[in-house]
């Protein structure tokens, strides 16, 4: 970069900075949570790194990262795009490609994997939430927009892609060669669990979608049909799915009552009302979760344990619930941010505040080296042994008067 675009950038900084500060001094003055306010320190900010770093800075490199930084600061899963890159996004998004299975966001400014489908490509490598990638196919995801990252793990089914990843278990990054491959979910599960005449039918999912609800919902009724006197919904490892399907999904289990609404700045809230004619068992229910269950899963999981109609079994949920859309920007660079948050019927944001199970008792029994307060990583359970958090499950709803 030449030193005459550097001081270019420098001084159209700043001279935007005056130009929205005389605005503001016109207007009747900034105040210290006004924009112009933080927008002053940016430029300032801007013009010290150009002068006064230890050599000369890459200032497109300074810029970006700084609109990478500021948009993870507010939601981790917004994007900046430059033009180039929101093309390629756009054609990504008209072509179905094979993938790796992997569910991404963004932490501590690289990808952090949310989880990978059950039987994927990634799954099977043994990649699990909280993990972080630090590079894929050699570039850093450092300052990476999560969307472009989405675009690099898909590809030509069979042709590989390399992946530096940080494990949860492991203390030294550790390179990975997946294959792409088509990627299927499963499809919904359900059993009876029998034990001394009390008969449970458990149901589970690993994403929810809209035919999903439909498939939960015939679930429900042939494991009725069976004689099930109680249900546990298995909400572990659901990753995906719109918050609207998550709505949709709760409301199988109630009756009335407020399911959840959607806010944002520039979006009037809507309130999702439970419908009676659309709920298919009034029987205990036990929902369990764990720190991969996100987006839809958590609106049903935060629906049914803030309306008691239901008991959350097993970890903290990961925290995603919002709508999303691509704002165009002049230049045909494109932000893609939430511009509505869905919230549960105690008027907690999802994304912010995820999802705790019932009682710290229960989480502490059933997980006990997870701090759910915690922004660290803690290290996945043992996939061997017995299934803790189904036998909580089992424990909790067998309490349940019928």
């Amino acid at each position: 970069m030449n030193r005459r675009f550097q001081l270019g950038v420098v001084a159209f900084s700043t001279g935007l900075v005056a130009l929205l500060l005389a605005g503001a001094l016109h207007g009747g003055g900034a105040t210290a949570d006004s924009p112009y306010t933080h927008i002053g320190v940016y430029g300032e900010v801007l013009s010290r790194i150009q002068s006064q770093y230890v050599e000369e800075p890459d200032m497109k490199a300074v810029t970006l990262g700084g609109i990478t930084g500021m948009l993870e600061a507010i939601d981790p899963y917004a994007s900046y795009l430059n033009a180039d890159q929101y093309k390629q996004y756009l054609a990504s998004r008209q072509k179905t490609q094979a993938g790796t299975g992997l569910l991404l966001s963004k932490r501590y400014g690289y990808m952090a994997i949310v989880d990978a489908v059950p039987g994927s490509p990634a799954a099977n490598a043994g990649l699990t939430t909280n993990d972080i990638i630090e590079s894929i196919n050699n570039v850093a995801t450092r300052d990476m927009p999560l969307a472009f990252a989405q675009i690099l793990l898909q590809g030509d089914p069979g042709s590989t892609v390399e992946m530096s990843v940080l494990r949860t278990v492991r203390s030294d990054p550790q390179k990975i060669t997946l294959t792409r491959a088509a990627i299927e979910i499963p499809p919904v599960a359900a059993r009876m669990i029998t034990d001394q005449g009390d008969a449970i039918g458990l149901i589970s999912t690993a994403t929810v979608d809209a035919g999903r609800v439909r498939d939960i919902a015939q679930k429900v009724a042939e494991l009725d049909r069976q004689g099930a006197k109680r249900f546990i919904l298995d909400l572990r490892h659901s990753a995906s799915g719109s918050p609207e399907d998550g709505v949709a999904l709760a409301n199988l289990f109630m009756d009335k009552g407020l399911i959840a609404y959607s806010v944002g700045q520039k979006s009037p809230r809507q309130d999702f009302q439970a419908v009676a004619s659309k709920e298919v068992t009034r029987k205990p229910l036990v929902v369990l979760t764990n720190r991969a269950t996100s987006g839809a899963a958590e609106v049903a999981a935060a629906a049914l344990l803030e309306s008691k109609r239901a008991e959350v079994v097993g970890e903290r949920t990961y925290g995603d619930a919002a709508i999303r859309k691509a704002v165009n920007l002049d230049d045909g660079s494109a932000v893609i941010l939430s511009v509505a948050k869905f919230y549960g019927p105690d008027g907690k944001s999802i994304q912010d505040n995820a999802v705790v199970p019932s009682t710290p008792q229960i989480e502490a029994e059933v997980a006990a080296d997870i701090d759910i307060d915690s922004t660290d990583a803690p290290p996945p359970p043992p996939k061997n042994g017995p299934d803790l958090i189904l036998q909580k499950g089992e424990e909790v709803v067998r309490k349940a008067a019928l």
